[in-house]
């Protein structure tokens, strides 16, 4: 009988690890823009040079962009700026050489360069935040602060306790 209560007692300590595993993925991820180069005007003829960057990551909701920079800008604006390549009031503006930027809800973000004639020469980007519901299962989905989200972070909270109480109960029994 003790067996039984032991194997009973390992099944779901390790069902509740690999649950637990799974919430850490939810962390969010800090981006470096353009990688190791950074946020700086493209090689020639490679106008799309941050937006390649940006398809080839999966952006959520809390993760945060890093524009690193020497004698630029980087500026948060809306599509038509973006297109024009300028801005007279972008919804966010920094010149510090190490921008931090929050994602902070899911659609599209567009940036440009603050200094004249950069943006028109590529320094420009859209980044696509995807809706939790459409995040395919990867190290980069967390949920947002909408409610379908709060109630799935509940009922998952919700569960691992029910687990972790069995768990502890299985080893209480087995002892």
């Amino acid at each position: 009988m003790a067996s039984f209560f032991q194997s009973f007692s390992t099944c779901f300590l390790l069902v509740f690890i690999f649950t637990s595993l799974h919430f850490l993925t939810g962390i969010s991820v800090e981006f470096d823009v353009g990688g190791n180069t950074g946020w700086v005007i493209p090689p020639s003829k490679n106008d799309d040079l941050y937006n390649d960057w940006a398809s080839k990551n999966r952006f959520k909701v809390n993760d945060t962009l890093i524009f690193t920079y020497k004698k630029d800008s980087v500026m948060e604006v809306t599509k038509e700026e973006y297109e024009k390549c300028r801005s007279l009031h972008p919804m966010f503006f920094s010149n510090n050489g190490n921008t931090i930027y929050a994602l902070d809800r899911s659609g599209l973000f567009y940036f440009i360069s603050g200094v004249s004639g950069h943006c028109e020469r590529g320094l420009k980007m859209i980044i696509k935040v995807l809706d939790v519901e459409s995040t395919p299962q990867s190290a980069n989905q967390t949920a947002n602060t909408s409610s379908p989200a709060k109630s799935a972070a509940a009922t998952y909270f919700g569960t691992s306790m029910m687990m972790v109480i069995l768990a502890v109960l299985g080893v209480i029994i087995v002892v």
